[in-house]
């Protein structure tokens, strides 16, 4: 099943430039068979639902892995 998620990840409290979480989670979706579109407020994610949900997993804990102990992940 085709699905199209809107992801937004925010650490709290690193301070105002969010650069380095944003290339982290592009890093994990410019994977095969997941189309993107980044926007002012978070990503577009376009595709199959397991592998549009596991990115949407494997993002939240790559910057969690970040040593940030707070995330607000909205999808």
């Amino acid at each position: 099943m085709k699905v199209i998620a809107d992801l937004t990840v925010v650490p709290i409290g690193v301070g105002v430039s969010l650069s380095e979480y944003i290339v982290a989670c592009e890093e994990v979706l410019n994977r095969p068979g997941l189309k993107t579109t980044l926007h002012p407020n978070g990503t577009a994610i376009e595709g199959e639902w397991d592998t549009v949900f596991s990115a949407i997993k494997e993002c939240h804990e790559k910057v969690h892995g970040m040593v940030e102990p707070r995330i607000h992940t909205s999808i």
